[in-house]
């Protein structure tokens, strides 16, 4: 996986390196800013903030990799100030010429991500938390487990989008691909387990509100910026969406790894991986099965597929239920912008892609039953 900055950010050994690198000596600032929390004062963590800004000349020698830990230390910051009430750009203005930089050197958003939050996160006495309470380290970690298998999974869902449907190996693949979307269900199993609804929504949630950077409006860290949904474009959502989705889906890209943006655009407007299936079918679903002996096996692996990528979204609606009740939020959408109408909504996109593999239909006919159902 390379992207424009000809390395791969997301890889074990880069994430490994970012970890360790601690270039604006955030170290104790940043197990301060629990404290400066609990008390809500702002003033300290403006202070620390201020405190923390790299000069333009410091920046220029930062690693890619450095560049990356210390958009992930002032985030933190950024998001503390702001749950506390003001927007945190107008009190330390002299940090907005370093954010635009840094995100133009890592090739993200000029602010800080899930992917800093959780996977270029520290581990351990150095791991950077707004709350240190056990259950935020338990959310951070079961994201953290999720990025590589989500990371082999993106690149095995690309080799699917060129690969013809009724080949041997289509199967293989997308038995593989399924096998890392359910260390996914496993990770937000952890969540279930560790994370109360009531801690997320009123001791978490307000840590990852928007900022307004630059007269650009930035999502806080994200669950929605961890792209299940990359490979529900690959899968099926390409041309068998719906425009609330497609919304989502674009607003979210930007806070996405670049090669992850490169993928997105590669897989819109192109067929989907079910939809090739579907015509591959045709009008003869026997018939294709027997000049096609592959079809079958490659039919049932995609429906498993489906089956798991349906259960993490259950689990996910579950949890957003209760953490989004009325009686019981702060906020009424996710930090990534998604109600809980849009995850029930993407439930039963896919469970209705899931019936177009477990009993094929002739191209027309399917097409229709996706559109009403």
């Amino acid at each position: 996986m390379t992207s424009t900055l000809g390395i791969d950010l997301g890889s074990s050994p880069r994430t490994a390196v970012i970890r360790e690198l601690d270039p604006l000596a955030a170290d104790g600032p940043c197990l301060d800013l629990r404290h400066h929390n609990e008390r809500s004062d702002v003033p300290a963590l403006v202070a620390a903030l201020r405190a923390l800004v790299p000069s333009a000349d410091e920046v220029a020698g930062y690693s890619v990799e450095a560049c990356v830990a210390a958009m992930r230390d002032l985030g933190m910051f950024l998001g503390s100030i702001k749950r506390h009430g003001p927007e945190p750009l107008p009190l330390v203005p002299e940090v907005l010429p370093v954010l635009l930089e840094l995100g133009r050197r890592t090739d993200m958003v000029p602010r800080d991500t899930v992917h800093h939050y959780t996977n270029w996160n520290p581990t351990g006495g150095r791991q950077r938390m707004y709350t240190g309470d056990i259950q935020e380290a338990y959310l951070q970690e079961s994201v953290r487990m999720v990025f590589p298998h989500l990371r082999e999974a993106l690149e095995l869902a690309e080799r699917l989008s060129g690969a013809e449907v009724a080949d041997a190996k289509f199967a293989a693949l997308t038995e593989e691909l399924t096998g890392h979307v359910e260390a996914m269900v496993s990770a937000i199993d952890m969540v279930v387990a560790k994370v109360s609804p009531e801690f997320f929504a009123r001791g978490l949630r307000a840590y990852f509100e928007e900022i307004t950077l630059d007269g650009r409006v930035l999502l806080g860290p994200a669950a929605a910026q961890v792209p299940l949904w990359l490979i529900d474009q690959a899968i099926w959502a390409a041309d068998n969406s719906e425009p609330e989705y497609e919304e989502f889906l674009r607003d979210s890209v930007p806070y996405s790894l670049p090669r992850w943006r490169e993928l997105y655009d590669r897989w819109t407007g192109v067929p989907s991986v079910v939809t090739r299936l579907v015509e591959a079918y045709g009008d003869d679903p026997d018939g294709a099965e027997r000049r096609m002996p592959g079809l079958r096996p490659s039919t049932e692996a995609l429906a498993r597929l489906l089956r798991v990528i349906i259960v993490f979204r259950g689990r996910h609606l579950g949890i957003a239920r209760k953490a989004y009740d009325a009686d019981l939020r702060l906020y009424p959408v996710g930090s990534g912008g998604a109600s809980v109408d849009l995850l029930r909504q993407i439930i039963d996109l896919t469970r209705a892609t899931a019936r177009l593999t477990r009993r094929p239909a002739p191209s027309a006919a399917a097409h229709a039953e996706r559109r009403s159902a």
